[in-house]
């Protein structure tokens, strides 16, 4: 009997049934971003007369809102301020938090002992509830809740970085390159770094996820995109008051939203098992 082949590897580990699913889910959400146009049916921001919640059918795949607005073009035009949005989100973490949880990592004393008990402040508040300050501090709107957001993560990116950072200093390749006079930016530039990255990167995968959930949840309580912007939370807010009569209103881009974030879920565990 020959015998089984094993699956391909990649960046992201196995290529099972599960990631593919994933990747794919992510790339047509990507489509939508950046091509709206190809894949909406309708204007989304063009009522029709007499077409007031109506049920999804062949002409409106997600039925129409309150005032007769086409759903699914509004999801599919939504994408790119929702995606966008946890991005931004996902990058400000990444980079502040990395280059914290780098040099705390890598320099350590004094200067650990201060970044990691500025990482405790901020790990010991929420993240929704920083979230939210700092959308006070900066103004409403998508690009200020995704910095917020993207604040609100830099302790965890920081905490993962030092100890990453630590793990891979102790290597003998590390402690070979600075006996042979390495200096501390060059053996963190090609060596620490590079060797520290992949569960930062699963990490930012699983992140995208959540900023999508926060940011949604944040327009939902009216702290990011004013109406009539399509942004994902925002069209589950509006059709809460028609939970009873129109179901498909939240339940459209809720389940969106849904997919997405388990698809990104799934993208962080097939890196981790790389890991």
């Amino acid at each position: 009997m020959p015998a089984a082949r094993k699956p391909a590897r990649t960046l992201f580990g196995p290529v099972g049934p599960a990631t593919a699913l994933a990747g794919l889910v992510l790339a047509v959400a990507l489509l939508w971003a950046v091509m709206p146009g190809l894949f909406a049916t309708h204007d989304p921001y063009l009522s029709v007369p007499g077409q007031q919640l109506s049920p999804p059918s062949a002409a409106n795949f997600f039925g129409t809102d309150a005032i007769g607005r086409d759903l699914y073009s509004r999801v599919v035009h939504g994408s790119v301020h929702s995606l966008s949005g946890a991005l931004v989100a996902t990058l400000v973490g990444l980079v502040a938090g990395s280059a914290l949880g780098l040099l705390s990592g890598a320099i350590g004393g004094v200067v650990d002992e201060i970044a990691m008990r500025f990482v405790d402040v901020l790990l010991s508040i929420p993240g929704l509830l920083l979230a939210l300050s700092i959308i006070i501090l900066l103004g409403f709107g998508t690009f200020n809740a995704s910095i917020a957001v993207g604040a609100s993560a830099v302790a965890a990116f920081a905490r993962l970085m030092r100890s990453e950072v630590i793990r891979v200093r102790r290597s003998d390749y590390v402690e070979a390159a600075v006996g042979s006079g390495g200096t501390l930016v060059t053996v963190l530039w090609r060596h620490v770094l590079p060797n520290s990255l992949t569960s930062v990167i699963a990490f930012s995968a699983l992140q995208f996820g959540s900023a999508i959930l926060t940011l949604s949840t944040l327009s939902f309580l009216g702290y990011g995109a004013p109406p009539p912007t399509p942004e994902w939370g925002l069209l589950v807010s509006e059709g809460r008051n028609y939970v009873a009569t129109a179901w498909w209103l939240t339940a459209a881009p809720g389940i969106v939203v849904v997919i997405v974030v388990l698809a990104a879920n799934q993208l962080s565990k097939s890196i981790r098992g790389q890991s």
